[in-house]
């Protein structure tokens, strides 16, 4: 069965909202939103004719506290910004009913980017992190099932220090996450 997310739809905080009610992690989240640049005039176009569409809506499940959402996010909302798409964030602690029906490996991982039809069908996901990023984690999660055993903590570690290296230094992990939004809007 497709899943729909009709009734959060207008449920969400609007970007700037979000922005405003952060306490935590602010500064860091607008670092990342002012410093990024499209990786070409072709992306930006693509995005921007995206408002000739009225069939689109997106929500973003996501928390404030959350590394991978302060590092993400901005870029979603820099990448939609100017393509007329409605765009609301779901903060997953007032919305546990939404993110569970988008867990990642059997967990809660943001952030979560949903596309939906204006039914609320939901047409594509994206997240929480770039797939050369997650690939990490998913390997990690896939050797220790085990989250009792007595080096998974340390072993948690270096598969999250592995992440930030593929994240990397600067915003350049910004252009993957544009490159993989495109895919995915393209598909529908």
């Amino acid at each position: 069965m497709a899943k729909n997310v009709a009734s959060s739809i207008g449920t969400g905080l609007k970007p700037a909202v979000f922005i405003d009610s952060m306490q935590k992690n602010r500064e860091a989240f607008l670092d990342y939103y002012t410093s990024f640049e499209w990786p070409s005039e072709d992306d930006r176009l693509f995005f921007e004719s995206l408002k000739n569409r009225d069939d689109l809506r997106c929500l973003i499940l996501a928390a404030e506290w959350c590394g991978d959402v302060v590092r993400n996010v901005p870029v979603v909302f820099r990448t939609l910004e100017n393509s007329g798409i409605p765009l609301e964030v779901l903060v997953i602690e007032q919305h546990p009913d939404v993110m569970d029906q988008f867990l990642t490996m059997g967990g809660r991982a943001i952030p979560i980017v949903i596309f939906a039809d204006t039914g609320g069908y939901v047409l594509g996901t994206w997240g929480p992190r770039p797939a050369h990023v997650q690939e990490a984690m998913t390997a990690f999660k896939t050797a220790n099932p085990d989250r009792e055993a007595s080096d998974y903590q340390e072993k948690l570690q270096a598969a999250r220090e592995e992440m930030g290296r593929r994240y990397g230094e600067g915003n350049g992990y910004q252009g993957t996450i544009v490159e993989e939004l495109r895919s995915l809007l393209s598909s529908f």
